[in-house]
């Protein structure tokens, strides 16, 4: 898939936490094609101690608007930054990146069961919008420490049913993903999964155990999002591989956990 470096114009920031922002951005050409689970590199200006371009799922994609949105988690200086940007700013990505998530048409699978933890619910979004226009049925499940920790809720209803666990019961059920009522409720043809990874890791078991297909969107440090610096290097059963280039989404059959 070709690759683009754009100088894309900011259409808002909303702050949706003390540290979360969701970034709209467009362009005044056709933004190009991208896929739930692709991600972009986004260059921080103005910054003296952000020197690489910072990965950024893709969280949402709407060719009717020319939009494109970033779901930003405020962790250090350049994404502060980035939180901080204003409308009619200019923001320069490389995208689309990576190999994103297995479509609907391509798995066959129609119940599919999308596992979210933090800001890793991002490309999520945008997968179950994909997965529901197929045809097949969405169903999330998203983690979070706290109620304030739940991110674009609204959204996530739109598409599809909502499941949630919070680390302290302040929203849905208490515990993590993988304790979850509904997992010994419900079937599903496929997993689908972000966050971090001990909760990818436990979901991967869960996923082995029921014999159900499962990928993971990995999120290792990925500096140059072109596979030559190295930075990303994931252990596969196929050897090292850079995340982001063969990823970041795998199968978990070719992850060593």
């Amino acid at each position: 898939m070709k690759k683009y470096c754009l100088d894309l114009t900011v259409s808002s920031t909303e702050a949706l936490s003390a540290k979360h922002a969701l970034i709209r951005l467009t362009h005044e050409e056709p933004l190009p094609e991208m896929q739930p689970g692709q991600f972009v590199e986004v260059r921080v200006d103005h910054s003296p101690t952000t020197f690489l371009r910072r990965p950024i799922s893709i969280n949402w994609a709407d060719p009717s608007r020319n939009e494109l949105w970033l779901l930003v988690a405020a962790v250090g200086e350049g994404t502060r930054r980035l939180t901080r940007l204003k409308a009619g700013d200019k923001l320069n990505c490389l995208l689309p990146l990576g190999r994103g998530f297995i479509s609907a048409d391509e798995s066959g699978a129609r119940r599919v069961l999308l596992v979210g933890g933090g800001v890793g619910v991002a490309p999520l979004l945008y997968q179950g919008e994909q997965i529901r226009q197929a045809g097949g049925r969405p169903i999330f499940l998203l983690g979070a420490r706290t109620a304030a920790d739940l991110l674009e809720l609204d959204w996530f209803k739109q598409v599809g049913p909502v499941h949630i666990t919070t680390e302290d019961g302040s929203a849905g059920e208490k515990g993590f993903v993988t304790n979850h009522s509904i997992l010994q409720r419900e079937h599903f043809d496929l997993i689908q999964t972000c966050g971090p990874k001990p909760m990818m890791v436990a979901v991967a078991r869960y996923a082995r155990e029921k014999d159900i297909a499962c990928e993971a969107s990995l999120e290792n440090l990925m500096a140059c999002g072109l596979g030559a610096c190295l930075c990303c290097v994931e252990k596969t059963t196929e050897g090292n591989l850079c995340v982001c280039k063969e990823g970041p989404v795998f199968n978990i059959k070719r992850l060593l956990w």
